[in-house]
């Protein structure tokens, strides 16, 4: 290294913050036998559904995978650390990972304002990350580490409006998380309404705990829309939609892929019936597809028999880093594996296409279904 090349590394390495100082001086999370994946998830907390499925579906992959020799050898484990989707304990969490030197690469943080929070870190940092937990259209931008697969909420939603408009619904109202994912949402929706040549009949903000719905059935029982657009998440759905059919009985209900969770739809049980929810994965419990199937193999050799969307998404996005590392060889580093990563070209897992294209913003699948759900919580189609 020339003299004048070194002076100039040292000197960014020394004015960057310590985390970044101690990644640039050893990529951690890698021996000969085994590579780690970090991941800040809601294990707890209003989210907390997201993020059990998600380390279902991913410790399924890896078990998979490990049992068939690992990735070039090396033993997958996965390093998951609950944030209960508060944005800092996020922060703090992935800063310790790349500071301790604890993890090779990020899987899946769990929601919009999270990643918000550490995307600026992960870019300083130059770790690799697969498969964030949010469909922001807002998150995909030129980042260079980052690697999205789900396709985005703003694709979703158009498609929820474009539904409702196609059936001669425009008498439309949004309830909305009251937080920067349901207040992107709702922009999502004013655009796709006014596509539509319509707009929002009533625009309700729910609070993240939920602590507002009777203010919040009140003001849509107000307005009377013919259907209501959920540009909500988590545990505060589930309250939402029993009050809603309470309110306005037989008024038509549409969400995204992030408005429940697996134990949500359980706790719907009838109520959930007619609900319908754009879906950026296959149906989990039907084996047409060859990446369901391995999926539901997976997932039974670990003793579940529960299948559903997130734990389906954890394993697809396991299983798309494991690709990249495949492909980085068997000495990889980071920036062979963002090279990677970004070379996967119309890989398909069986029935679910990942295209990164070669260039950022890097998002991998526009695969979106619209199931509409029976009265046991399951897709009726």
């Amino acid at each position: 290294m020339q003299r004048r090349q070194f002076v100039s590394y040292a000197a960014t390495a020394l004015a960057a913050p310590a985390f970044v100082r101690n990644a640039l001086a050893q990529e951690g999370g890698i021996s000969g036998k085994s590579l780690t994946i970090g991941c800040s998830a809601a294990l707890s907390g209003p989210l907390a559904g997201f993020g059990t499925d998600l380390r279902q579906g991913a410790e399924a992959a890896i078990a998979q995978i490990n049992a068939r020799g690992g990735v070039n050898g090396r033993a997958l484990q996965l390093h998951m650390v609950d944030d209960g989707y508060v944005p800092q304990r996020t922060i703090d969490n992935v800063k310790q990972m790349i500071g301790q030197g604890s993890a090779f690469a990020l899987l899946s943080c769990v929601g919009t304002p999270n990643n918000t929070a550490i995307l600026p870190v992960v870019e300083e940092a130059g770790m690799p990350y697969v498969a964030p937990l949010t469909g922001a259209s807002s998150l995909r931008k030129n980042a260079r580490n980052v690697f999205h697969v789900r396709a985005s909420y703003t694709d979703e939603v158009q498609r929820l409006v474009q539904r409702l408009v196609g059936m001669g619904v425009k008498d439309i109202g949004v309830v909305f998380l009251d937080n920067p994912y349901g207040r992107e949402l709702l922009e999502d929706a004013n655009r796709a309404l006014a596509a539509a040549r319509g707009k929002a009949t009533v625009q309700a903000a729910l609070s993240t705990d939920g602590k507002n719905l009777d203010a919040v059935l009140g003001q849509v029982g107000n307005a009377r829309p013919a259907a209501v657009l959920l540009a909500t998440a988590g545990s505060a759905t589930v309250p939402l939609v029993r009050g809603l059919k309470k309110t306005l009985p037989g008024v038509l209900m549409a969400g995204v892929s992030a408005t429940l969770t697996s134990e949500g739809f359980r706790q719907l049980g009838d109520a959930g019936g007619g609900l319908a929810v754009t879906m950026v994965m296959p149906d989990p419990n039907k084996g047409k597809t060859a990446v369901v199937r391995d999926y539901q193999a997976a997932m039974k050799a670990r003793g579940q028999n529960d299948f559903n969307l997130g734990s389906l998404e954890g394993y697809v996005n396991m299983r798309v880093l494991a690709e990249g590392l495949e492909r980085a060889g068997n000495d990889p580093t980071r920036a062979k594996l963002r090279s990677a990563l970004a070379g996967i070209r119309n890989w398909d897992m069986g029935g679910f296409v990942v295209d990164y294209s070669g260039q950022a913003p890097y998002v991998g699948s526009r695969y979106i279904d619209l199931g509409v759900l029976g009265p046991a919580g399951r897709f009726l189609a």
